[in-house]
């Protein structure tokens, strides 16, 4: 083909670029991707900015279609949606979502991308990739009718899995956040609000998405005797103290990790394909809209990024559009 698209590049840690990209010409089983919107994912992309990625887990961080290497210099992202312009005749002109970085036009192979079903906008599908997240998250939960139910960290993940757990008949669900502004964002979702020294305890379930070490521990002591926490956040390269002691061992708790790289097993026969397909339907409920903080003109994204960074920017999504 011989065309050229931008793409963002993390440079150096802490410093982002957009450099011209040559694509690759596209084979029979390819299809060429015109970006209308991407979606940064603040918790670990700005993870990846400051260069926070321990070397042990470069391998197991990589994102599907990322170029160079951690910590820099690194092309990263997985929030992408746009048009197919050229591939098999059944995909030309669909809107489709694919785990691809910050890019104008892209080429990939067909079965990376999943369309967007008709009744969801292409604005909202950036998030398909965070709802995927949450949707793992409960498959891992496994939460019951009537449960008691705290999440906490109200990020892009944690209000992803509250929308979902809205949805649980007779469930007490709270969004717990250390920012009050949250509250508006959890009302918009149909799930309580309050912050960590006002929430309610005695919970079976407890998502944990803050990822900090005060959040952790603040799940545990909200939990009721045999309760778990399912705990989402990725530290990177921060160590991590639990208070293990107290009434940890008494009230025979468990903590469960949930990561997106692998599907539950109790799920396991969906797939990934499976997966994704499932946080697409789900978004067309227009409740996810909250989840958008933010929008700007890729053109911005390397002077975004520092402030998503830094958090002088306090946003959940940023959505980027492409001219």
């Amino acid at each position: 083909m011989g065309h050229t698209a931008r793409a963002f590049w993390l440079r150096s840690p802490g410093e982002g670029e957009i450099r011209a990209v040559e694509l690759p010409e596209p084979g029979p089983a390819d299809v060429v991707v015109r970006t209308l919107y991407s979606g940064v994912s603040r918790g670990t992309e700005t993870l990846v900015f400051r260069g926070g990625v321990p070397q042990s887990q470069h391998a197991a961080m990589r994102a599907p279609f990322q170029e160079g290497e951690f910590p820099a210099p690194v092309k990263y992202g997985y929030l992408a949606v746009g048009v197919v312009e050229h591939g098999s005749p059944d995909l030309i002109g669909r809107t489709v979502f694919c785990l691809y970085p910050h890019q104008t036009r892209f080429v990939v192979p067909a079965t990376a991308v999943t369309p967007v079903p008709d009744d969801v906008p292409p604005a909202r599908a950036v998030l398909a990739g965070t709802v995927e997240t949450a949707v793992n998250a409960l498959w891992d939960a496994a939460p019951l009718v009537g449960d008691r139910i705290a999440v906490v960290g109200g990020g892009m993940v944690g209000c992803g899995v509250a929308a979902l757990l809205a949805g649980i008949p007779g469930a007490r669900v709270e969004l717990v956040d250390a920012d009050p502004a949250r509250a508006v964002i959890a009302d918009a979702l149909g799930v309580g609000f309050a912050t960590p020294e006002d929430a309610a305890g005695d919970c079976d379930l407890v998502v944990h998405a803050s990822a900090t070490e005060a959040g952790l521990g603040r799940s545990l002591e909200l939990l009721a005797a045999e309760g778990e926490v399912v705990e989402l956040s990725w530290y990177g390269d921060r160590p991590v103290r639990l208070p293990l002691g107290e009434a940890f061992h008494a009230k025979r708790l468990t903590i469960r990790s949930s990561q997106v790289g692998t599907v539950s097993p109790r799920r396991a026969r969906r797939g990934y394909a499976g997966r994704m397909a499932t946080a697409l339907r789900l978004l067309a409920d227009p409740r996810f809209d909250a989840l958008v903080t933010e929008e700007h003109p890729f053109e911005e994204l390397p002077a975004l990024m520092p402030r998503l960074a830094d958090g002088t920017l306090p946003a959940l999504c940023v959505r980027l559009w492409y001219p």
